[in-house]
């Protein structure tokens, strides 16, 4: 997915609305956060807005988890309760696509999609900050940041919670399900 171009006016107006929204609904998320402080965050870079604007497109729902205490960066990532849905039936990264032998490819892969959308892929540890936030991919996965060692042999890392428990797998970098996509994180 190419990075669009910027947000018009009511664009902006409409995303800022709802990213306020559902700060304000899900105040567990960023205990001791204010919504002024990030809008006034975001209406200073575009370019962060664009990226949010992106993963609230393609399902992702971002929301402010966190704020980072070095660089007083506001932390989001992709609260959907499933894998969000315009991120999924993808493989891991462009290598595990072009690996692939047999039925048709997918037509893009998670890490690619990231990288145009001004994003990265949760890594194993912010996924299960996450899952300590809600219950999150009870019926679907999200491909995670893999370590270089493990995707030099061919794999790739994903996650899920079953169980009550939140568990982290392995598959093939070119495998791809319609149940699993990727969530994002963003740092503004």
């Amino acid at each position: 997915m190419p990075h669009t171009a910027a947000l018009t006016a009511p664009q902006r107006k409409t995303l800022l609305q709802t990213l306020q929204s559902r700060f304000e609904n899900n105040t567990q998320r960023h205990p001791g956060l204010a919504w002024a402080e990030v809008q006034q965050r975001l209406e200073s870079q575009p370019d962060k807005l664009r990226s949010l604007a992106e993963m609230e497109q393609t399902g992702g729902e971002p929301d402010v988890v966190g704020r980072d205490q070095r660089t007083g960066e506001f932390i989001f990532f992709d609260c959907a309760a499933e894998s969000p849905t315009g991120r999924r039936s993808v493989c891991f990264d462009r290598a595990g696509l072009e690996a692939r032998k047999g039925n048709a490819p997918p037509a893009d892969t998670a890490v690619d999609m990231a990288a145009a959308m001004g994003i990265e892929l949760l890594t194993e540890a912010q996924y299960r900050e996450l899952q300590t936030l809600g219950e999150f991919d009870l019926k679907t996965s999200s491909w995670v940041q893999t370590p270089d060692s493990i995707r030099q042999l061919g794999g790739a890392l994903f996650c899920d919670r079953r169980y009550d428990t939140v568990f982290t797998y392995h598959n093939g970098a070119q495998s791809y399900y319609a149940a699993r996509g990727f969530r994002g994180v963003l740092r503004v």
